[in-house]
């Protein structure tokens, strides 16, 4: 059969010109990467010959063989582990399938320093080897099938793929340096790299060197080690192997549980936020082992959704080793661990906001959003620890969103007669902060929390209060702030606040709801508005009007629900209306007045005015008359 020739898919071609160019000045890490892989490969073997031993034969020791051909200018990383096949073969070398990838491509800039930062989240394992590679071969035959492949390609853009003479079972890579590798033809070198980024693995890694065989690794699991013994760096090399990511854990979690059920675990909190995050096949990629052999890396069951974020093993001692899919799903066993995973790494990120609270801060930023996905779906316990851990941005302090503050910090700076959390939901802080319907609360020194998060639509009603105070919107009708105590104010100040209550605006109203009762479902003087002539509220039964327009972007509501127009009556322009109310001929002008406030509420809301032409001509007239 003559080889296939094709091409990388357009995302490969793109990843592979930034690695080969700019991304790592620390070349080595090459031989990390394939070295991982192996490892992997001979894991998921060592899993399914459990049930199917025919699969390892007679080559039963799993292991992985590094040799170099310097005349050559080779160097071979290979391992008898699970092996691919042709099919394979091009899912796993010539496109990337995993899922988000799209997205991930779509936010590469061309600046080659932002895209290696991507990269770093993205992981790019196996491509690594054309950094020190001018060509790559891969000879594969996959355990339980007889036809053996070989992929081969200089990482330009196209790849071959043909089959190959009969090979040994599992995945052979053969690199051909490029020239000013040289360094890498020196197996002491090589040694020194596997020694530094692979000692944790469990497989062994060999060198053979004029014939013979030499272990280069400790070859045992990390995890199993006494804390004492692990220096920072094993467990940073071990957060690269296990995550396939190329960032330093912010935070690792070693425990060993003992009881009821054993087992051990070994997480890690990455320091930056994968790119695929929210990609809604979102999964956590946490490895389960048992007794030392792995078994799985899908167990959604292990961890929940919301701690998806973390990367590491958990590795069981009670757990039969032949465990399938269906008895993971219902095993009291795993819910056991689950229960004692989520437990440990809210505790200690619990300890982690009280002792470092700028490096909390860091790790909220990163993975806050997904942590508060678990105060919606999570219940009892669970929750109340989540609670403990939010923070969240607000209009205290400099006032300008900086810093984060607890639900507890909250409480425990209410005002006197304050019984309501409030909060404000909008996709940016700081278009938060500019909003009218905050006027009144900064006015009285009420707190306000900003919650831009498209999760924060949701669990805040399904929790509904935090300590015994409700959760509030600022942007629903009823917010009472007469109840809310502030220092006495300057007389000149009441005598200005008095003068502004004279005006009775009563008549005003009742024309702006006549004017607009097909547009609005009430019009009222405004408590809140201290600076902006109107703004738009939602009825205290109705839907919160960010929620409203994330639905009627995604298609998910077909109709707007009605707002009430609120009215500053101290305003210079309602008091002026106000006045031309009783004037003769004045009710004829009230209509396109109307309309200017209500499309002037839409627009500070962030709404397009609905119809642009009508605006434009009543505001003309304005101005008109204005300028006479």
């Amino acid at each position: 059969m003559s080889a296939e020739k094709l091409s990388f898919q357009a995302e490969v071609s793109r990843l592979l010109d930034i690695v080969v160019n700019s991304l790592y000045s620390e070349k080595e890490i090459f031989l990390r990467e394939l070295i991982s892989n192996a490892s992997d490969a001979c894991d998921k073997l060592r899993y399914l010959a459990l049930t199917e031993p025919a699969l390892l034969g007679e080559d039963a020791e799993l292991a992985i063989t590094i040799s170099l051909d310097k005349a050559a200018r080779t160097i071979t990383v290979a391992d008898n582990g699970i092996g691919m096949n042709r099919d394979e073969l091009v899912a796993n070398l010539g496109t990337i399938a995993r899922s988000g990838t799209a997205a991930f491509v779509g936010e590469m800039s061309g600046d080659a320093k932002k895209d290696s930062n991507l990269i770093g989240q993205f992981g790019v394992g196996f491509y690594s080897a054309f950094m020190v590679a001018r060509e790559v071969e891969v000879l594969t035959r996959k355990a339980g099938e007889d036809a053996a492949w070989l992929w081969t390609s200089d990482g330009q853009g196209d790849y071959t793929v043909a089959a190959s003479e009969k090979a040994a079972r599992g995945t052979i890579i053969t690199l051909r340096l490029r020239d000013g590798m040289d360094d890498y033809l020196e197996a002491d070198r090589l040694k020194q790299i596997v020694r530094r980024y692979s000692d944790h693995i469990a497989i062994p890694i060999k060198f053979l060197e004029d014939g013979k065989l030499e272990t280069a690794n400790r070859a045992s699991a990390l995890w199993t080690r006494s804390k004492s013994e692990i220096k920072p760096e094993d467990y940073k090399e071990f957060y690269h192997h296990v995550s396939h990511a190329f960032d330093d854990p912010a935070e690792t979690i070693h425990w060993r549980a003992e009881g009821i059920i054993e087992y051990t675990g070994l997480l890690f909190i990455p320091g930056s936020r994968p790119f695929d995050l929210f990609h809604p096949e979102r999964k956590n990629r946490v490895k389960l082992y048992v007794r030392r052999v792995f078994i799985t890396d899908d167990c959604q069951e292990l961890v929940p959704e919301y701690l998806r974020f973390l990367r590491g093993v958990i590795d069981s001692e009670d757990l039969p080793l032949n465990v399938s899919r269906e008895m993971l799903q219902s095993s009291p066993v795993v819910q056991k661990m689950r229960q004692g995973i989520v437990k440990r790494v809210l505790g200690d990120l619990e300890k982690k906001a009280e002792k470092d609270a700028e490096g909390y801060a860091a790790f909220w930023e990163n993975f806050g959003p997904v942590l508060k996905e678990g105060l919606y779906s999570e219940h009892g316990n669970e929750r109340d620890s989540l609670l403990k851990l939010a923070r969240f941005r607000s209009t205290h302090g400099d006032g300008q969103g900086d810093g984060l503050v607890s639900l507890a910090d909250y409480v425990g700076r209410m005002k006197e007669g304050q019984d309501t959390i409030f909060y404000i939901t909008g996709e940016d802080a700081s278009a938060l902060l500019a909003s009218p319907q905050l006027e009144g609360f900064k006015a009285k020194g009420v707190e306000v929390l900003l919650l831009t998060d498209p999760i924060d639509e949701f669990w805040v009603p399904a929790i509904g209060q935090f300590d015994g105070k409700n959760f509030k919107s600022v942007t629903r009708g009823g917010s009472d702030l007469s109840k809310v105590k502030v220092e006495d104010k300057p007389e000149d100040e009441k005598q200005d606040e008095a003068a502004d209550k004279d005006g009775d605006i009563g008549s005003l109203v009742a024309l702006l709801k006549l004017a607009l009762k097909d547009e609005v479902k009430d019009v009222r003087a405004s408590e809140r508005l201290t600076d902006s002539a109107v703004c738009l509220v939602a009825d205290d039964g109705d839907m919160d009007m960010h929620l409203e327009r994330l639905l009627r972007q995604h298609k998910q509501l077909d109709s707007a629900f009605k707002r009430i127009l609120e009215v500053n009556a101290g305003h210079p322009v309602i008091r002026r209306l106000a006045s031309h109310v009783a004037a003769k001929g004045a009710e004829a002008e009230i209509d396109d007045a109307a309309y200017l406030l209500l499309d002037q509420a839409r627009i500070v809301e962030g709404e397009a005015v609905p119809d642009p032409r009508a605006f434009a001509r009543r505001l003309s007239g304005f101005l008109e008359k204005g300028l006479a």
